[in-house]
This record gives structure tokens, sequence and C-alpha cells, in this order.
């Protein structure tokens, strides 16, 4: 019986420069090209800002513009939810980030952050604790120190005290060293809440320190934190007879200023006026210590407040 013998398969292989065989290219029919979504992402934000607040007319002009897309324009729609948030459009951001979740795509937590962020600007909190659990249930022990920040400032907004705690709680059993802003509201709702041994433990066992690290792009980098960028122990110590100013509120913190001008002023033209009076009436008895040089120069430190104040 005569059998045919089998063929070698003659491998092609090309040689480049280098001398090796050429690299080849995965084939996947997915890209990661970023030409053009610069452009792309702005006319969607245009377009997304020119409609209403139905959800199916939002819907529905999404899936318009992505209707003739070989496949999901994720770097698009990310460029667009970050112009969104830099222009605080959070309702924006809700229906995009859901209708993009709805579609399977994006499901990162980046994208999960970004709207739980919105959810708290737009004080819904219900939304806000259902999207919270849900991601703190399923990534336990992976779950990113900004969410507790998020969800702990959310909570003290909202004057939320016994919640927070939980969250402060679950973060003590996880192992998570809780962020100084978050070590701050902390500390507060148990100062309000009269449990001043518990404040004065967690100011103790998280001090405020001078290194922080931020992440970029998935590298990890060593920042030095300026003092004045946390106010820390400031909020919580405040003198009864100052006003209750924080420094988030930068108008209030203005107008405060502007009034300690106005009465400086006020106390001293009054002193120079009872000077003056004195010396018309030719009293011998003046009291020197208390027109001093110090007392006129507080007087021209007025006068330039007061011009100030003019030009704002």
């Amino acid at each position: 019986m005569y059998t045919c013998p089998l063929k070698e398969k003659r491998v092609h292989t090309q040689v480049c420069f280098a001398g090796g065989p050429r690299p080849r290219n995965p084939r996947v029919w997915k890209t990661r090209t970023k030409i053009g979504s610069v452009s792309k992402s702005e006319r969607l934000v245009e377009h997304v800002k020119s409609l209403s607040n139905v959800k199916e007319e939002v819907y529905s002009a999404l899936d318009s513009f992505i209707a003739w897309e070989v496949e999901f324009p994720l770097i698009v729609i990310k460029k667009a939810l970050r112009k969104l948030q830099a222009d605080r459009e959070w309702k924006r951001i809700i229906q995009i980030s859901k209708w993009m979740l709805s579609k399977g795509q994006g499901k990162t937590m980046g994208t999960y952050y970004m709207l739980l962020n919105a959810l708290a600007n737009e004080r819904r909190i219900e939304e806000a604790e259902e999207l919270w659990m849900e991601i703190f249930d399923r990534h336990m022990e992976y779950v990113p120190r900004m969410f507790f920040t998020r969800i702990i400032t959310m909570y003290e907004r909202n004057n939320m005290s016994e919640k927070l705690l939980e969250v402060f709680a679950d973060m003590e059993e996880l192992g998570v060293k809780p962020e100084r802003l978050a070590v701050v509201k902390i500390a507060k709702t148990f100062m309000n809440m009269g449990m001043m041994e518990k404040y004065e433990k967690v100011l103790k066992k998280y001090p405020e320190t001078e290194w922080e690290y931020r992440y970029r792009k998935g590298n990890r980098y060593r920042v030095r934190v300026p003092k004045s960028q946390y106010h820390g122990e400031s909020l919580i110590h405040q003198d009864e007879s100052t006003p209750n100013v924080t420094k988030d509120d930068e108008s209030a913190i203005h107008d405060f200023h502007i009034a300690e001008a106005t009465n400086q002023q006020h106390e001293v033209s009054q002193l120079c006026e009872e000077k003056e009076n004195l010396i018309h009436q030719g009293d011998s008895t003046l009291d020197v210590a208390k027109y001093d040089e110090s007392s006129l120069h507080d007087f021209h430190t007025a006068k330039v407040t007061k011009s100030n104040m003019k030009s704002l």
C-alpha cells in the first residue's frame, strides 16, 4: 500500500534590519487612536449642554452620536466627562456616566468616583449611598482612600454624624489610613457630639504630616504638603470671641477682614479726634502714652486699608 509522505509546512519569516524576525502586532480589531478625540469631545459637550434634562432625550442623542462608530468611543467620552467636570455640570456627568455604564463600558474606579462626586454635589444622597455600598461590597479591600474621603465629606456636609462614624469604623477595621481632610472632618464630628476623648485620640493617632503621596496615571509621587492646604486644628480650635469663619468660604474671610479693618479705622479716628480736642483746649495734663507714635502708625495703616477696600 502506497502512502503519500506529508509535506513539511513552510514558514515564511521576514528578517528585519536588526537581523532577527520582524515583530508582528497582535491581531486585535480594537484601536487606541486619539486622533480627533478632542474635537469630538468638544462637539459632544456642546450638543449635550443644548439638551433638556429628560432622560430619554439625552440617551437617544448619545446613541445617535455613536451610531456610526466602529467601536465605543471611550476616549472621547472620558474627555467630555472631564470637560463637564471642569464646568461643574454635575447633572450632565450623571446622565452620561449612567448611559456609559448601561452600555457595559468604562467600568473603572475613575468613572465610579466621578459619578459619586457628581451625586454628592447634586445632594442626591440616597443614590450616592447606593453606589457607595455597591462599590464597597464588591471591592472591599481595594477601595481607594479618595472614595472614603468623598463619602465622609458628603456625610459631614449634610450633618449625618452616625453614618460618618460608621465609615470611619470601616476604615479602622480595614486598616485604611485616612487623609488629612478626612481626619479633620472626623475630629470635628467627635467634638460636635461631645466625645472629647475620642477627638483627642484621633488627632494624636493621625498627626499632620509633612509629606504626602499623590497618584497620577498609575505612578506614585511624594509631594510636600503646605501647611496652609488643610486648616486642620485651626478649624477645630476656634475661640468663642472670633466669628465662625472657615477657610473654605473665601468670601466670608474677605468680609471678616474688611469688617476688622473698618473697626480699627473707626477706633483710630476717634483717638485722633480726642487728641485734637485736648490740644485745642490747651490741656496740660495730656496723656502722651495714650497718643504715641504707634497710634499714628495705626492711623496711617487704616488709611491704606481704606484705600485698598475702595479698590476692591
